[in-house]
């Protein structure tokens, strides 16, 4: 996208202005209750896994370290996005200054690509359990699984600092109003006045890499899982298998089709209130979903809730 010279050598805005989730008043009172009661939802499950995880033994497994780590992940991302969010219901479209915009940027790509890295490392455990159940403890012992930990927590900022050096490196001229309730990738690149070209490449790239290269992992393992569930002599053998990895597949399926869907259809064939509608499902409905879906589903952590509520 190219915009005229005279507008790039013009004054660089020195603030966005987020016009939230709606901007009609009686809509914003309902919703900002209605997503604080979220909000608070989401961490109090999230640190509830992280809580069990970390003090019964019986959770000390691949499957519930990743867990955890993904809780973690879960509130630090949706602490992200949801005070902006909240704070645009609140008081209505308001100014938010470019370098905490960038700041709020940066900590948007890291925990989002540190999400996928989490869920292929996930999707890789079933994959390892189900299909190579004899090498299970050698291929998903612990060094193994924080190795993997460790790669996605630091891998996912080296990506965030490129793109979002890029994006910040570019000139915003005006107009400075963004349809949006956080500062995403998209509607910053459409408000730049000079070229995008180098910015949209970065993109692209950290895309295919990191969006797609994840997606790809669970793929094969969940293609390889499908292909030996199809072997097992017993129809008990294929629900059990397949129990371990519905809530997986549940919370990687929504995740994935809504993030490739947003940034797919970004620009003009994606409207911006429909966009903003799709960011909130996977930026604050998934993060709140997640736990229950993935976690207090599980028997064994039913079993450690019990056990901790009883003491």
């Amino acid at each position: 996208m190219e915009k005229s010279p005279e507008l790039a050598n013009s004054t660089r805005v020195q603030y966005f202005i987020l016009l939230g989730l709606s901007t009609r008043p009686s809509v914003r009172a309902v919703l900002f209750f209605i997503f604080l009661a979220l909000y608070l939802l989401t961490l109090l499950e999230n640190a509830l896994i992280v809580y069990l995880v970390s003090t019964h033994s019986e959770l000390r497994k691949p499957m519930y370290f990743f867990l955890a780590n993904l809780s973690c992940l879960e509130m630090s991302y949706v602490s992200v996005t949801m005070p902006t969010l909240l704070l645009g219901l609140w008081a209505g479209p308001y100014r938010i200054p470019f370098t905490t915009c960038m700041t709020q940027l940066y900590f948007f790509i890291a925990f989002i690509c540190t999400k996928c890295l989490l869920l292929a490392s996930m999707a890789y455990d079933r994959y390892v359990a189900i299909c190579r159940p004899l090498h299970y403890p050698q291929l998903m012992r612990p060094q193994v699984c924080m190795a993997l930990a460790i790669a996605s927590w630091l891998g996912a900022p080296v990506v965030s600092v490129i793109k979002t050096t890029c994006i910040a490196s570019l000139s915003y001229c005006g107009p400075n109003v963004l349809n949006h309730f956080f500062c995403d990738v998209s509607p910053l690149l459409n408000l730049s006045c000079t070229h995008v070209a180098l910015a949209e490449l970065v993109d692209f790239i950290s895309a295919i890499v990191i969006l797609w290269g994840s997606l790809l992992v669970a793929v094969a393992s969940y293609v390889a899982i499908g292909r030996a569930v199809l072997h097992m002599p017993s129809a008990t053998a294929w629900r059990k298998a397949f129990s371990t990895c519905a809530s997986h597949l549940t919370v990687m399926g929504t995740f994935y089709s809504v993030v490739l869907l947003v940034y797919s259809w970004s620009g003009p064939r994606l409207a911006a209130e429909h966009s903003k509608v799709l960011s909130v499902l996977y930026a604050v409905i998934t993060p709140a979903c997640s736990p229950v879906v993935y976690g207090l589903r599980s028997r064994e952590v039913q079993a450690a809730l019990r056990g901790a509520s009883g003491h």
